[in-house]
């Protein structure tokens, strides 16, 4: 799927929808850390993965914008230093100008009154002053993969990412996942509605049935029983 496609099908579709149908799909759930957030509410970000590995020097930086294609997101591994920013007004605006879709940072960011005059979208976990004061061997991976906390991010995935974080997926699942999130999401619009309109989602759920059916067979579990019916909430 390529950068416009991606962008078309997933304009509309929450990381919690796309996190929950990867669950139902059987597809490992990788999320950037805890506080990895974008400078302003409101950004939805979708790209495939360009990655770089810092190890102190923007050079890696300029090399990844200049082998991405327009759409695709910058991920950049600091190995979520919290001693240096990373990232900055320089940096984002060459990947603007290149028509990348955005930046992850898995450590920090500055000029952030800069970046967000460029509004390039840029997810990070936090702002410093200080640039990198180090100069590390670069590994010889540095342009194919990146990690992000635990997980580790190619070419061959995507980003989606908004106010409730970051998720890396297949690209290759892409269709299938989009689909399966869509039909979460609808299903969860519908039932919000039919809440508003007076009719509880304790009886759209049929609690009292679930309840049975747990006394009967106490291996039910929720999610099982709202499968029945086609109901949503948490997975």
């Amino acid at each position: 799927m390529h950068s416009e496609q991606l962008h078309r099908t997933y304009l509309d579709l929450t990381t919690p929808h796309v996190a929950d149908a990867c669950m139902r799909l059987g597809i490992d759930v990788r999320c950037a850390p805890t506080g990895t957030t974008p400078l302003w509410t409101g950004t939805h970000l979708v790209g495939r993965v360009a990655p770089a590995r810092h190890t102190g020097s923007v050079d890696v930086f300029l090399e990844a914008i200049d082998r991405a294609s327009p759409g695709d997101v910058l991920v950049v591994d600091n190995d979520g230093r919290q001693d240096e920013a990373c990232v900055g007004d320089l940096v984002t605006l060459e990947a603007s100008r290149a028509g990348m879709a955005g930046i992850v940072v898995w450590g920090l960011h500055r000029d952030t009154s800069e970046l967000k005059t460029i509004r390039l979208p840029i997810f990070s976990q936090g702002a410093l002053p200080v640039g990198p004061q180090r100069l590390d061997p670069r590994d010889p991976a540095a342009l194919s993969t990146a990690k992000c906390g635990p997980h580790t991010a190619s070419p061959d995935d995507f980003v989606l990412g908004d106010d409730d974080g970051v998720l890396f997926i297949p690209l290759n699942r892409a269709q299938e996942v989009a689909d399966t999130a869509t039909t979460i999401r609808d299903t969860e619009r519908t039932q919000a509605a039919r809440m508003l309109m007076g009719t509880t989602f304790r009886n759209q759920a049929r609690l009292t049935e679930y309840q049975a059916a747990r006394n009967n067979d106490p291996n039910m579990t929720f999610r099982q029983h709202l499968r029945t019916f086609g109901g949503e909430i948490e997975e």
